[in-house]
């Protein structure tokens, strides 16, 4: 895919960051060992490197972990996983910029998943990662603690919408009876969640939950061990007020971000020059709207998705899933179902998807192209910009 589009018609595409996941490195090793890219990758990692020595208090070496390639293997590395995704990020957007002369302020919008959004407040200059990259970091020992009874689940339903009254209202019993607390950490989507509980909450979830789900729901639960951020279980430790109070008086968000920020917490693009920290507090236990992220992307009128980080993996799987559900559900010749072609008219109008229902942005989806930025840096020919 040519870059073309992103200088002479800026605005048409966003940018997606990625969070923490159990395998963190992606291609940032080609990238360091580059014969062009690795001095600039090198440095963002020296300097995530520093600051995450310094928060944790012992000695770290991101450069080094990158160049042996030791891949996360469990929740020991947490911390520095942490360091490591937020400066894989902010390292392709420089390479970006100064060897493609494309600034992620010519983007329309930028989100992030989790802690992507932490990379997206410092890459569009709301703060400094010297600033606050050493707020997760300081109550990363708590969430791998926590994380040591907590269990994934991932609900979902293969056909109609999820009542997410009736799960708000069962992970409430389940936690008040006094055996671990379970909550909604992710809302991927009408038909599909992240949940988080302590001890066995997911199991009697399991158990319970055709009492108020339709018979098609269905719980995997995952086998990796998770932090439990964006749930209440953070409150366990106090981590949402420890932040917070830490967030007082960190260096920095008084600027309003280069390029709006869809926050994961709200949905929507609110974050301002001064409501920063409020929107980072609630980011700690209140679950990632990403389903209403994808939907103002969509009906941003974004033509491209640019995925940065290492190895990118829900917002593109997400992306993929409503792409998939809108060509099954569109493509057909039934009374009701709209042709292919009607679609692909529909939803390349602007004018006319503004008339249409607001849902009607969901066409748009299939017609969305996605760049993996990290294979789109490694496949494509150098031209640095003079200057920069």
């Amino acid at each position: 895919m040519s870059l073309r589009p992103f200088r002479e018609q800026p605005g048409g595409w966003a940018v997606a960051f990625r969070g923490y996941n159990i395998a963190n490195l992606g291609r940032t090793p080609e990238l360091l060992q580059h014969r062009a890219y690795g001095p600039t990758v090198a440095a963002v990692l020296g300097e995530a490197t520093q600051v995450c020595s310094e928060a944790l208090g012992r000695r770290v070496n991101l450069v080094d972990r990158v160049l042996h390639r030791r891949e996360t293997v469990d929740l020991s590395t947490y911390a520095e996983d942490i360091a490591l995704v937020v400066a894989a990020e902010l390292a392709q957007l420089r390479l970006l910029r100064d060897f493609h002369g494309v600034s992620i302020q010519n983007a329309k919008l930028v989100f992030g998943y989790s802690l992507g959004e932490i990379a997206a407040l410092i890459a569009t200059g709301v703060y400094r990662m010297r600033d606050l990259l050493p707020v997760p970091l300081a109550f990363a020992q708590d969430s791998v603690a926590l994380a040591q009874d907590a269990s994934l689940g991932v609900l979902f339903s293969r056909g109609r919408e999820i009542d997410q009254a009736a799960v708000e209202r069962l992970c409430q019993r389940l936690s008040h009876e006094g055996r671990g607390v379970i909550a909604v950490s992710t809302h991927l989507s009408p038909n599909s969640l992240l949940l988080l509980g302590q001890q066995d909450t997911i199991d009697r979830f399991r158990a319970r939950m055709h009492e108020q789900l339709a018979p098609e729901t269905h719980l995997h639960k995952h086998s990796k061990r998770w932090p439990p951020l964006h749930t209440p279980i953070m409150w366990q430790r106090h981590v949402p007020d420890r932040a917070g109070v830490m967030l007082h008086t960190t260096p920095g968000g008084f600027t309003a971000p280069t390029t709006p920020i869809l926050s994961g917490v709200t949905g929507r693009a609110s974050y301002l020059d001064y409501n920063s920290r409020w929107h980072l507090y609630q980011w700690v236990d209140h679950p990632q709207r990403l389903w209403d992220v994808v939907q103002q992307t969509l009906s941003a009128g974004v033509h491209t998705v640019v995925h940065v980080g290492p190895a990118p993996n829900i917002i593109p799987a997400t992306f993929k899933r409503l792409s998939d559900n809108v060509r099954a559900q569109t493509t057909g010749f039934s009374p009701g179902n709209l042709g292919r072609r009607v679609v692909s008219h529909m939803a390349r109008r602007p004018w006319l998807t503004r008339l249409l229902p607001a849902d009607a942005t969901l066409l748009r989806a299939p017609f969305v192209e996605h760049l993996m930025l990290e294979d789109w840096l490694l496949e494509h020919e150098l031209r640095p910009v003079a200057g920069s």
